[in-house]
């Protein structure tokens, strides 16, 4: 397994580090006998950057689980950024639903399914559980990666840096207590085909998130 960025534990609690270690044990045995997405080189992509970069956060739930074509090559979807998909590969539903509220929000297209112009621009692409098993939605829910990014959106919840958090559905909106009153928090339905009309589409994230930018004189994201 790829090391978690040292950035990050020095930003977060003491305890992350631990947090950490208890939930690579869990998946080390489960490598065992199971596949398990990301691949350990893109386990920790999103937390490439480094803390002060971020500007907006994206919460996603787990790594997609599935496999797709790209480039002729059947390739795992996940790639450690959450809602991403390698370049070439079709974008699966909630990302296509993502990319029609882009393009009604603020007139823009995504060349790809791969959103990673956007974790270059500070976006926080972040799943709060990091991994998942092959074909098993939700299979690693209690392997202890909410403790680790419950570390990593409380303090930035905690910071005075004013940022940007998109909670989309449930699931993310329950880490709403974590962030503090200096943020802008964006919440809607989740993009999610079976939720999308329900609040997703017409929410405006992105505006809303650069319009928040673009008030605290910061750089707006070149969605």
């Amino acid at each position: 397994m790829s090391s978690f960025p040292r950035h990050w534990l020095e930003f977060c609690a003491p305890q992350l580090a631990q947090d950490v270690a208890n939930a690579e044990a869990r998946v080390a045995i489960v490598e065992a006998t199971h596949t398990v997405y990301p691949m350990p080189d893109l386990r920790y992509r999103a937390l490439a950057m480094q803390p002060g970069q971020v500007s907006v956060v994206i919460l996603g739930q787990d790594p997609y689980h599935g496999e797709d074509l790209c480039h002729g090559v059947l390739l795992p979807q996940a790639m450690g950024l959450s809602f991403s998909v390698p370049e070439g590969m079709p974008a699966p539903r909630s990302l296509k639903n993502i990319a029609k509220e882009l393009d009604s929000d603020v007139g823009a297209k995504l060349a790809s399914g791969d959103l990673s112009h956007w974790a270059a621009q500070g976006v926080l692409l972040l799943n709060t559980s990091l991994t998942v098993n092959k074909g098993e939605a939700g299979s690693h829910k209690d392997f202890g990666w909410q403790r680790v990014t419950d570390h990593i959106i409380g303090a930035l919840g905690a910071s005075a840096s004013p940022r940007v958090f998109i909670l989309w559905g449930a699931h993310a909106q329950a880490k709403r207590d974590l962030i503090g009153a200096q943020h802008c928090i964006v919440e809607s339905a989740h993009p999610s085909p079976l939720s999308a009309r329900r609040g997703f589409f017409g929410s405006r994230p992105f505006s809303r998130a650069n319009a928040f930018l673009k008030g605290q004189g910061k750089t707006e994201i070149r969605w």
